[in-house]
């Protein structure tokens, strides 16, 4: 009998889906002023955002940094936030802020699943929906460019967190990931927030 077939039916769903949970149970903290600014009245909508609207926004990026954002473009998120959420300088840089510490945390948690649990392990679950041959692609980037490569990948479309794992793998220190992490989504949630600012005629 393997490690993993021996632990009881709680101890292997946890296992499988821990890291959903998680991210859900923080999601649902902000799910209702979400729901309802899609469904409901707009005064009691624009009043739940007033005083959950960061927290939603924080819940929904560390979704989108730990890679299971599978029902939003994460493009749409931080625009979304300016539009709804700030009137001020200062409140489209708290958005920002807000959505790179979301992120940050999402990405951590994947790095530390791929550093503690490894490459086999990842890929043996359901929620990791990045097949081998292009967990190999983004490892051979990590191999030629090394921790550099963390914060362009993050930084650009398309390739946002996909070497967090190769880096998780490297067993890259903690620090230096979280602060190469943070730096790319800085600069890739600044500029969604410049596109953003100039299609509401705010620039």
């Amino acid at each position: 009998m393997t490690e993993v077939e021996s632990r009881g039916p709680f101890r292997r769903f946890l296992s499988d889906y821990g890291l959903i949970l998680v991210a859900g149970v923080a999601l649902a903290a902000a799910g209702v002023a979400v729901g309802l600014f899609l469904l409901g009245d707009e005064a009691l909508v624009r009043s739940l955002l007033d005083r959950y609207g960061l927290l939603a926004l924080f819940a929904i990026l560390i979704l989108e940094g730990a890679m299971l954002l599978y029902f939003a473009p994460s493009e749409a998120l931080v625009p979304a936030g300016v539009a709804l959420l700030a009137s001020s300088t200062v409140e489209v840089a708290v958005v920002i802020l807000v959505a790179v510490a979301g992120a940050t945390v999402g990405q951590f948690a994947l790095f530390t699943f791929a550093k503690r649990g490894g490459r086999e392990y990842l890929l043996s679950k359901p929620w990791f929906r990045v097949s081998e041959d292009r967990l190999d692609r983004f490892d051979r980037w990590f191999d030629r460019w090394g921790p550099l490569v963390v914060p362009v990948s993050n930084a650009l479309l398309f390739t946002r967190g996909m070497l967090t794992v190769p880096a998780g793998l490297a067993e890259m220190e903690d620090w230096q990931f979280v602060v190469l992490s943070a730096l790319g989504s800085l600069v890739f949630q600044t500029w969604l927030a410049l596109v953003a600012l100039g299609l509401l005629g705010r620039l």
